[in-house]
């Protein structure tokens, strides 16, 4: 045999991924350049999940959405959003089929991992001003010391005002930062392991020295970092006790490399699909199978809570459309699909020893689709069946996304999970389908702007199915 017949042959019988650029034109690296401007301004506003569901809020009202009323009947290309304590937002656009031929539903999170401040925060030590913390999600604690950190959040005063806190963002503002040990002193610290040279306790948040007075008495700095607070915003100690505030990498969305192909942010994970997805259903025009986004909480924590995905508010929201229509809910959800919008990790030749180089997603390969996550024996996940697999397979080659397959590490190297074994459990068909991720869950993590192109491309051919 020839050696064009033979590479012919191989191109035709081998399964080879393929670096985007290899499979698209200028055009559409010009576009995803383009795409990726509006997703870096989302990334410095929406830093934490309620200003998340701001963002998406404003940004539905703009594009024509209207706040979802149970008591109203929606027709065929109605745009509507339902905002959910302002931690989880559903994005929905009506289509010209019978709910009873089910529904087409894109699932991204929006939280990601950080560190909360406790109930009672506030103390002195050594003439500083500290607050406590609590970290949220899966960290490695001491990625967070000697980094600016901003803080985010919600207030309510006795008098139940809320007041909205965002410092340390803007270039006049302070910020704050966890100390941490000079390597001079730090020869015992060294010699523990990474998980225990950083304790829980120790991440606590430098946010002031300076006395209130020159007068004699204990907790002046302490005082003094009240007075402030009184004075700016009305708060006294005891309001931390109804507040939720969470400390956040101060860094900026910004390219990385020469080439500038990469993007550097705070929470990829998971907002690089969350916002594709949302930018997909509103470009979603008269579909023909409503299309429903679900931009959720506390999927870092387990997706407990009334603002997670292993809550109903989801299953409730469909239950109030089929009503409308007259339709048996169970029904509509039986027959629908989901494209779970969560990343995975990308393949990182300085680690190589986690991952399986056959069945892992590599940055600028496209969208990864992750057939099932959980831990070791597959344990916590959604294991897609192979005829969903294939349609998802068909639906994007047909469609011109670049795509991959891949796993989270090695078999008995840990893993980890999504919201899709909960939206399974609605009996629902559903896959993973997201964008690698360089240094998940750290403070910096890094994505391709082509394969979040591709995402946004996924999610809208998905909604555009006839």
């Amino acid at each position: 045999m020839s050696e064009n017949k033979l590479q012919s042959l191989k191109d035709e019988l081998f399964y080879t991924p393929r670096h985007a650029m290899e499979t698209v034109d200028e055009e559409t690296v010009k576009a995803a350049d383009e795409f990726c401007e509006g997703y870096k301004a989302y990334m410095d506003y929406a830093k934490i999940e309620r200003e998340s569901v701001d963002f998406f809020v404003e940004e539905a009202k703009k594009r024509g959405f209207e706040e979802f009323d149970r008591e109203k009947k929606y027709n065929a290309g109605d745009k509507v959003y339902y905002n959910n304590r302002g931690k989880s937002i559903i994005l929905c656009v009506i289509g010209t089929k019978s709910l009873k031929e089910g529904v087409k539903i894109s699932a991204a999170h929006i939280d990601s991992p950080r560190l909360d401040l406790k109930p009672n925060p506030l103390y002195e030590d050594s003439n500083l001003a500290l607050l406590k913390t609590h970290y949220y999600g899966g960290i490695k604690k001491y990625q967070w010391t000697a980094i600016p950190l901003a803080m985010h959040g919600v207030v309510v005063k006795a008098n139940g005002e809320v007041l909205k806190v965002r410092i340390g963002e803007d270039d006049n503002d302070p910020q704050f930062v966890i100390t941490d040990l000079l390597p001079h002193l730090a020869a015992d610290q060294m010699k523990q392991t990474l998980a225990e040279g950083i304790k829980g306790e120790g991440l606590n948040i430098l946010i002031g020295s300076r006395p209130f007075s020159k007068d004699e008495g204990s907790e002046k700095v302490k005082l003094n970092i009240l007075k402030i607070l009184n004075e700016k915003y009305g708060i006294k100690e005891d309001d931390f006790l109804s507040a939720e505030l969470e400390l956040v990498p101060a860094f900026k969305a910004r390219d990385i490399g020469f080439d500038r192909s990469l993007i550097g942010a705070y929470g990829h994970d998971d907002k690089v699909c969350a916002y594709p997805a949302a930018e997909a259903i509103f470009d979603a025009e008269n579909p023909a199978y409503t299309a429903i986004t679900v931009l959720t909480d506390k999927e870092e924590t387990g997706s407990d809570g009334n603002t997670g995905l292993n809550s109903s508010y989801l299953k409730y929201f469909v239950y109030d459309l089929a009503a409308m229509e007259g339709v048996e809910p169970w029904r509509v959800l039986s027959c629908s699909e989901c494209l779970s919008a969560d990343v995975n990790a990308a393949f990182d030749p300085n680690y190589p020893e986690v991952s399986e180089k056959m069945n892992s997603s590599f940055v600028n390969n496209g969208v990864v689709i992750t057939k099932y996550t959980g831990a070791r024996g597959k344990g916590g996940t959604s294991d897609a069946s192979a005829e969903y697999m294939g349609k998802v397979r068909r639906m994007l080659n047909e469609n011109g996304v670049v795509w991959q397959i891949g796993e989270l590490g090695k078999v008995d190297m840990g893993g980890g999970g999504t919201v899709a074994m909960y939206i399974a459990n609605l009996d629902v068909d559903v896959i993973d389908l997201g964008i690698p991720v360089l240094s998940m869950h750290a403070p910096y993590e890094v994505v391709s702007k082509l394969d979040v192109y591709m995402g946004y491309r996924a999610f809208k051919t998905f909604f555009e199915q006839k």
